[in-house]
């Protein structure tokens, strides 16, 4: 059994867990001419050389060679088109509908002074520089076991630690992004929007400095100068007596009823193969519909596997300035790249190639279908806190942990795409696991929160997984479920995207 996507593409995507073998009868009166894996491409029809390879209905490259009918079509045998010019797309060319409301759905969360809706009811510690990590790693340990349990409404305790804040040229160009990044994080709708603040006091990065804009946030009971105190117990000492403080406030706080607009979703994938544009993408991309009809805001990200499809987005950009937005990050990427003398086809891992991806332009493909079908509402460039409801292109790196740590500058909930596996977390919010296959839903049970690979074997549809995934969303903002990640405590290190100097 293969899947065809569209009816232009002249390679099908092979379905059975354990492939296909040489002489097998497949349908469209096909047989297989070698043994073929799981996720990898069958010609369904003959290819001479420099004939474009189609899936989704677009060319993911050329031939390099004849390529017989049921031929097993590899990456060596593909040569990667040029990525989309950039200076020649629509713009707003095909800008979809405001869709039907859809109303009624809520969850409870925690309403913010500052007009944010936490999912979590976090204590966070901010740290300006990463000196003080393992200090404040060591008093976020104590304050876990010796006073959070005096505090049953307070979710978790969390050292926002980072490779930040010092030996750095923080005044040059790029060197915005990691500030900006985690102030936002650091000011977390979760956290309540107050953070402890811990500094070493000699850093470049500042408390001033971090929080500019938020000068209420540095008042004398939010910040704590290691170089102040006399030595280390009485450092960790100064830290329980704030967070004590502060857990005695959050504690205060109650969940109540929000509507759905309140929601801040990030999408992102990690670890993709072949079945990711067919199961897993588009079932979180029929969820983001919901969630945008609902009023929420959805961002997706990752500007190297949007690169090759974003001649499909800029047509729905609501407005030409939002299109304009859109190649502007694209471009600056590509500028970023070229400097340190790598392209998009650096994106690619062993992983996704063993899962059936051929290239970058196959997978970003497949990576846009978690944008949904509705317009692209607005743009936000590195680091930046978003403030526009319905589809958002966030700018971030395709990195997991990099897109992980940006996106926490906006989200309150994250969602996850993988078709190879990934045990990846984040502290600060629950992400929901979506896997592209049931094969590795059941490998990994206790990790995989949702199995879309049963839209690829015709148990389920596109649609049923979207909406389940929509209501998953719904009950773990609420404090109603945990993700597994949640469950085993499973939280990535935070990795600020730094493309300034290190001194």
């Amino acid at each position: 059994m293969y899947i065809r996507v569209n009816e232009r593409d002249n390679v099908g995507i092979i379905v059975d867990p354990e492939g296909v073998g040489a002489g097998q009868a497949l349908p469209g009166a096909i047989t297989a001419r070698e043994a073929i894996p799981q996720g990898h491409k069958v010609a369904l029809g003959a290819m001479e050389a420099g004939e474009p390879v189609l899936r989704y209905g677009h060319t993911i490259g050329f031939a390099e060679r004849a390529i017989p009918v049921g031929a097993w079509v590899r990456e060596e045998m593909i040569r990667m088109p040029a990525a989309p010019p950039l200076d020649d797309l629509p713009l707003s060319t095909a800008v979809p509908p405001r869709p039907v409301p859809l109303e009624g759905y809520r969850f409870e969360g925690y309403r913010n002074a500052d007009g944010g809706v936490g999912t979590r009811n976090i204590l966070g510690i901010a740290t300006t520089v990463q000196c003080v990590a393992p200090t404040v790693e060591y008093a976020a340990r104590r304050i876990k076991t010796e006073l959070l349990p005096h505090f049953p409404n307070v979710d978790d305790v969390v050292a926002v630690t980072h490779s930040y804040g010092c030996g750095v040229a923080i005044d040059a160009p790029g060197a915005e992004i990691p500030i900006r990044t985690l102030k936002h994080i650091s000011l977390h709708a979760n956290a309540g929007g107050v953070p402890l603040i811990v500094s070493l006091g000699c850093e470049k990065m500042q408390p001033a400095r971090l929080f500019a804009n938020e000068l209420p946030v540095l008042g004398e009971a939010n910040v704590i100068r290691l170089q102040d105190e006399r030595g280390f117990a009485e450092m960790v000492a100064a830290i329980l007596r704030a967070a004590e403080k502060r857990l005695a406030e959050l504690d205060r706080r109650r969940r109540e009823s929000v509507p759905a607009s309140e929601l801040v979703v990030g999408l992102q994938c990690g670890g993709s193969d072949a079945f990711s544009g067919v199961t897993c993408n588009p079932a979180v991309g029929y969820a983001a519909d919901l969630l945008v009809r609902a009023g929420a805001t959805v961002a997706f990200s990752e500007v190297t596997e949007v690169r090759d499809a974003v001649h499909l987005l800029t047509p729905r950009a609501e407005t030409p300035e939002i299109g304009r937005a859109l190649i502007r990050e694209m471009r600056w990427y590509d500028e970023y790249l070229a400097r340190g003398m790598a392209d998009r086809s650096a994106n690619t891992t062993p992983g996704n190639k063993r899962g059936g991806l051929a290239n970058i332009v196959e997978k970003a493909l497949g990576s846009v279908a978690k944008s949904g079908t509705t317009a692209l509402r607005a743009v936000a460039t590195h680091g930046e806190k978003i403030s526009t409801r319905g589809l958002v292109f966030a700018a971030t790196p395709a990195s997991d942990f990099i897109c992980g740590t940006q996106q926490l500058a906006f989200m309150n909930v994250h969602v996850f795409t993988t078709g190879e596996g990934s045990p990846y977390g984040l502290a600060m919010v629950p992400v929901v696991k979506v896997s592209s296959r049931t094969a590795l839903a059941e490998k990994w049970h206790d990790l995989i929160d949702i199995d879309a690979g049963r839209i690829a074997t015709g148990r389920a549809t596109v649609e049923e997984v979207g909406w389940e995934i929509f209501q998953f969303i719904l009950e773990t903002a609420s404090g109603r479920r945990k993700t597994w990640a949640e469950h085993w405590g499973l939280a990535n290190g935070l990795a600020p995207f730094n493309p300034g100097p290190v001194t």
